[in-house]
C-alpha cells in the first residue's frame, strides 16, 4: 500500500521519488514486473501458436495469458479494495485477495514451469520410458500438500500472524500446543503442522524418487535438489521466528517455497508425458456423396 491507487502509482507511470523510497521501490518495481511479465506471456502465446504443433501447448501458453491477466486484476482489487481506500474498520477484503493473488503466482510458476518443460531436450528424449505410477502419485501428493502449505503461509503472512508464536520449536509456555487461541495463533500453528505434513511426504517422495531414477537420470538430480531445498527450508522457518521476522529471512523463505512447489511439479508434469503424447483418433465422419454411394450399393 505504498500507493493507494492502482494501475497508476500517485496517478502516474513514473511516481516521482519512487527510487529513493524503499517500500515505493518495492511496490512500484513490483507493479512494472508484472507487466513485463504480461509482455513475457504474450510473447509465449504468439510464439506457440505460430511455431509448436502441439494443441496441449498451445492450450497452457493461452492459459498463461489469462491467469496473468488475473493476477493483474487479483493485485489491483487487493489495492483498491484496502481499508485505507474504504474507510472500513478492518481489511478482510483486501486480505482474500491477497491471498488469491498470491496463489495465482505459484499457479503462474508452474504453467510456465510446464511449457519449458514441454520445449525442453529432457521432454523430447524421454518420450519413450515408462512411468512409475505409484511414484507418481506421490508427486501429486507433493505438489497437493506444498500448494495447500503455500496457501497457509499467505494467510499467515497476510494475517500479521508470523509471530504469533513468537518461539520455535516450542511455545513460550514450554509447549507443543498453543495454550491461548485465537485466528493469528490458530493459522500460525496450522503452518507449522503443515510443515511436518510436507517434511514427511516430501522425505517418502524423495526416496521413493531416488530409488527408481538414481542420480543417473535426470530425474534423479532434481529430487536431490528438491531435498537441499526442503532442509533449507525448515532452517528458514526457524529463522524467519528466532529474528523476530527478518524481511531477508522471511523473503528468501517464501522464494525457496516457490522453488519447492515448481520443481516437483516439473517431476509430475514429466510423468503426465505418456497421456500427453497419446496419439488422439478422431472418428471420421462421412461425407453425404460416400453416404449416398454406399446406400446405393
Amino acid at each position: 500500500m505504498a500507493f493507494l491507487d492502482w494501475p497508476l502509482s500517485n496517478g502516474s507511470l513514473n511516481p516521482c521519488g519512487w527510487l529513493s523510497e524503499e517500500d515505493q521501490l518495492a511496490e512500484h518495481s513490483h507493479r512494472l514486473l508484472g507487466i513485463k511479465m504480461g509482455l513475457i506471456s504474450l510473447c509465449i502465446f504468439g510464439w506457440t501458436y505460430l511455431r509448436e504443433g502441439r494443441p496441449w501447448v498451445r492450450m497452457l501458453a493461452r492459459l498463461l495469458v489469462w491467469v496473468v491477466v488475473l493476477q493483474g486484476v487479483l493485485g489491483g482489487a487487493r489495492v483498491r479494495l484496502d481499508q485505507l481506500n474504504l474507510l472500513t474498520e478492518h481489511n478482510h477484503l483486501a486480505q482474500v485477495f491477497a491471498v488469491l493473488h498470491a496463489c495465482g503466482a505459484q499457479v503462474t510458476l508452474c504453467l510456465l514451469v510446464s511449457i519449458t518443460v514441454a520445449l525442453s531436450r529432457v521432454w523430447i528424449e524421454r518420450s519413450d520410458r515408462p512411468v512409475n505410477s505409484v511414484l507418481h502419485r506421490w508427486a501429486w501428493l507433493s505438489v497437493g500438500v506444498l500448494f495447500i502449505q503455500l496457501i497457509l503461509g499467505a494467510v499467515m503472512r497476510h494475517s500479521d500472524a508470523a509471530l504469533a508464536i513468537p518461539t520455535f520449536p516450542l511455545t513460550p509456555e514450554g509447549g507443543v500446543i498453543p495454550a491461548a487461541w485465537s485466528f493469528p495463533v490458530a493459522i500460525h500453528f496450522a503452518h507449522r503442522v503443515g510443515a511436518l505434513g510436507v517434511f514427511c511426504v516430501l522425505s517418502c517422495f524423495i526416496f521413493r524418487s531416488l530409488r527408481v531414477y538414481t542420480l543417473k537420470r535426470f530425474e534423479g538430480w532434481v529430487s536431490l535438489g528438491i531435498a537441499c531445498l526442503l532442509c533449507v527450508q525448515i532452517l528458514l522457518g526457524a529463522t524467519v521466528v528466532w529474528t523476530a521476522k527478518n524481511p531477508y529471512s522471511a523473503t528468501i523463505h517464501m522464494l525457496i517455497g516457490a522453488f519447492l512447489l515448481a520443481s516437483v511439479w516439473m517431476l509430475t508434469f514429466l510423468g503426465l508425458q505418456p497421456k500427453l503424447q497419446k496419439p488422439v483418433f478422431k472418428k471420421r465422419i462421412p461425407s453425404i456423396s460416400t453416404v449416398i454411394h454406399e446406400s446405393a450399393i
